[in-house]
Order: C-alpha cells, then structure tokens, then sequence
C-alpha cells in the first residue's frame, strides 16, 4: 500500500485518486476531482467509501469555499514544484474559511517545500514512490521558528519575545 506524510507521521494512503476523465468510481475512500465534486453531488453521496475532493492552483477556491469546507480531505494538486498557488489555497482554506480536516499537497511538490507547505497550512503529503518517506519527514522540522505569521503560528516572533 502507497504511504503519506500525515501530521508529521508516516502512514498508509488509504485514498484513491479518481483522474479527470475517470470512467468510473472505485471502491473506499476516493479523492475525486472537483468538477466531478460538483456535478455529481448526490451520486457521490451514495459512494461506499468517503469522499474527498482534489482541486488544483487556477480553480476560484473563494466561489467553492462553503463546500470545500465540508469535505474530510482537500488535496490540492500542484502541476509544478514552483507553482505557488496551492500555498495561498491551503492558507485561505484555513484562515479565512476555518477549515479543520485535512489539506493534502499531491502532485510535483519536493521534500524542500515540505516547512512551507505546513505553514501554509498543509498536514498531509503525497510524494511518489521514489521518495524515502522518512527522510522527508525531517524536513517538517527544518527550522525551529519563524518570523511572520503563518498557519502554525499566527502570533509574530518579535510578539511572542
């Protein structure tokens, strides 16, 4: 079974990832894209497993925001390791939204993003399969604190002196 970073652990990647042009639902737990998400709503309410929604950087997250919110997974794809869209994505599901389950990074992201992504609000990491898991973990602790507010930490350093 496929594993994840999970709130800094790593753990078995129970979700499936449903493509675009997916002909058909598998079985449990599916991440499903959020057009799909939107235009069969009530189908998916009848799937067998829990359902989740992928989203990626160029959807108006602002317009889905009060569904999103609803959903036990958001994994927001990134296409690119420099496209910094699902940064802003994640912080806005959370700060301004209070979204509570989990943001999940899947796509091109690499290990040296993985502080940033947590910031931003991320808790959840999807890498391929050539990614040593364990290694990748150390890079959530990069840096034992930061100056700006963030996610993690919204009160600033010099504040908290």
């Amino acid at each position: 079974m496929a594993q994840l970073l999970k709130d800094g652990q790593v753990t078995d990647n129970t979700w499936t990832l449903v493509a675009e042009d997916a002909a058909e639902l598998p079985a449990g737990d599916i991440l499903v894209p959020l057009n799909l998400w939107q235009q069969q709503g009530s189908e998916l309410d009848q799937h067998g497993g829990t359902v989740g929604v992928w989203l990626v950087g160029n959807e108006e997250i602002e317009t889905v925001a009060e569904l999103l919110i609803k959903a036990p997974v958001v994994a927001i794809k990134f296409p690119k390791f420099v496209d910094g869209r699902g940064f802003s994505m994640a912080r806005l599901l959370r700060e301004r939204y209070g979204y509570q389950g989990e943001i999940r990074a899947i796509g091109e992201i690499i290990r040296d993003q993985l502080y940033l992504l947590q910031r931003c609000g991320f808790n959840a990491f999807e890498f391929g399969a050539e990614v040593d898991l364990a290694e990748a973990r150390k890079s959530l602790a990069d840096f034992s604190d930061a100056y700006q507010v963030a996610v993690d930490q919204p009160v600033p350093l010099f504040k908290r002196r």
